[in-house]
C-alpha cells in the first residue's frame, strides 16, 4: 500500500471517527502505567475532577482484593484533597442497581485500580454503568486508571495471555503472528492500543507485534510511575518518572510474515518520550 492511500485512508478514520468521537469527548483520561503513584499525579487527577470539589469513584474490580484495594486508594485521594472519594464494588449482576448509577451521577472521576483488567471487561461491557462513566468523561469529567486499569482504556484490549506460546516462564519472547490475545476495551481510547509496567516489565515484543499486525492503531506503552494525559484535543502530555514509548507502522513501507509466522516490518516510527513532551495522536507526531 502506497504512502497516498494510506494517508487517504487515515484521513477518512479520522473524519468518521476519531474526530466525531473526541469533539463530543470533552473530559481528560490520566492513565497510569502501574508502579507507584507519587502524589503530583494523583493531585492533578484530582485538580481536572474539580479540586476540593471534586468527587473520584474508584472501581477496585481488577484487583485479587478488591475490599483493601478499594480502602486504600480512597485513602489515598482523601488525603490528597479529594475529601468527597468513595468507591463502588459490584459486578455484573448488580452493577446497573440504581445505587450505583446514583452513586457515579454524581462523579466527576473515575479511577480503575490495577490488577486484571479481564475482570473490568467481563464485570461491566455492555452495562448501563460502563455508559453513565462514559458520560462522565464526555460532561467534563476525569477517567483514570493504572496498570489493568490503564490497559482497559483502549477498544482493542490486551489480555496479557498468549495464544501459542504457553509457556509462562518465558512470556512473550517473539515477534509474530496471531500470539498475543485482544479482546474489546472500554473504548476511550480509540486509535491506539495501551500497553503498561512497559519498560519495566520489558513488554515491547507484545505490543510491536500488535502494532505490526494493525498498522492502523498506535501502540503507546507506559512505563511504571509514568502517565499520559489525554486531553480533549486528542493529545496527550507524559507525567511521572520514567518514559513512554510510541510505535507507529501506519506509513511502514512492508509488513509481513515469514512462514514461521515470524513478524517483519520496514520503516517503524519509534518514538521515546520524556516527562513534559507531548504527542499528538489524532495527526500522529510529537509536539514538542
Amino acid at each position: 500500500m502506497n504512502n497516498m492511500i494510506k494517508n487517504l485512508i487515515l484521513l477518512l478514520v479520522l473524519i468518521f471517527t476519531g474526530e466525531l468521537i473526541f469533539a463530543q469527548s470533552k473530559g481528560h483520561l490520566v492513565i497510569i502505567g502501574g508502579g507507584k503513584r507519587p502524589d503530583y499525579m494523583m493531585k492533578e487527577i484530582i485538580r481536572l475532577a474539580g479540586g476540593e470539589d471534586s468527587k473520584i469513584v474508584v472501581i477496585p474490580n481488577a484487583s485479587s482484593e478488591p475490599e483493601e484495594t478499594a480502602s486504600y486508594q480512597v485513602n489515598q485521594l482523601k488525603e490528597l484533597g479529594a475529601k468527597n472519594s468513595d468507591y463502588i464494588l459490584c459486578n455484573r449482576t448488580n452493577a446497573d442497581s440504581e445505587e450505583n448509577l446514583n452513586k457515579l451521577k454524581e462523579a466527576s472521576g473515575i479511577f480503575f485500580s490495577g490488577g486484571d483488567q479481564s475482570r473490568l471487561t467481563s464485570d461491566f461491557l455492555g452495562t448501563k454503568f460502563l455508559e453513565s462513566i462514559h458520560q462522565i468523561y464526555n460532561n467534563g469529567g476525569v477517567i483514570s486508571g493504572t496498570s489493568a486499569g490503564a490497559a482497559v482504556m483502549s477498544e482493542v484490549m490486551i489480555t496479557g495471555n498468549e495464544l501459542l506460546n504457553k509457556d509462562s516462564s518465558s512470556a512473550f519472547i517473539t515477534i509474530e503472528t496471531n500470539n498475543i490475545e485482544t479482546v474489546e476495551g472500554f473504548g476511550f481510547i480509540k486509535d491506539a492500543i495501551i500497553d503498561q509496567h512497559f519498560i519495566m516489565r520489558k513488554r515491547l515484543n507484545r505490543l510491536l507485534s500488535l502494532v505490526i499486525e494493525n498498522p492502523t492503531l498506535l501502540g503507546i506503552g507506559i512505563d511504571e510511575a509514568t502517565a499520559i494525559k489525554v486531553k480533549p484535543d486528542n493529545t496527550f502530555e507524559v507525567m511521572g518518572e520514567s518514559q513512554v514509548i510510541v510505535f507507529d507502522a501506519f506509513n511502514s513501507s512492508s509488513t509481513n510474515a515469514n512462514e514461521n509466522g515470524k513478524l517483519g516490518i520496514v520503516y517503524l516510527t519509534t518514538h521515546i518520550l520524556l516527562p513534559g513532551q507531548s504527542y499528538d495522536i489524532s495527526n500522529r507526531k510529537v509536539l514538542k
